[in-house]
């Protein structure tokens, strides 16, 4: 759910920066990615092509989805051994 949050938020900012109206701050963005949603973000950050020339976005979305990807695999053999 948290994934789909982050890739819709992506689109709204998208479409405000567009319009030129009120935008999603850059910090409630990291938020959403840190909370779980890093692989929602950076779907929706290629998707709308949007933040992929801030390189803190091109490189942090991704990261924090890998550091995420590692931390479900050492939950997962620590709570699971085999």
């Amino acid at each position: 759910m948290i994934n789909f949050i982050g890739y819709v938020i992506m689109g709204v900012d998208k479409k405000r920066a567009i319009r030129g109206a009120w935008r999603i701050s850059e910090a409630s963005l990291f938020t959403v990615a840190l909370l779980g949603g890093a692989l929602g973000c950076t779907l929706g950050m290629n998707h709308f092509r949007h933040k992929t020339k801030h390189w803190y976005f091109k490189y942090g979305m991704p990261a924090i989805f890998l550091l995420q990807v590692c931390l479900l695999v050492f939950l997962g053999r620590a709570l699971f051994p085999t």
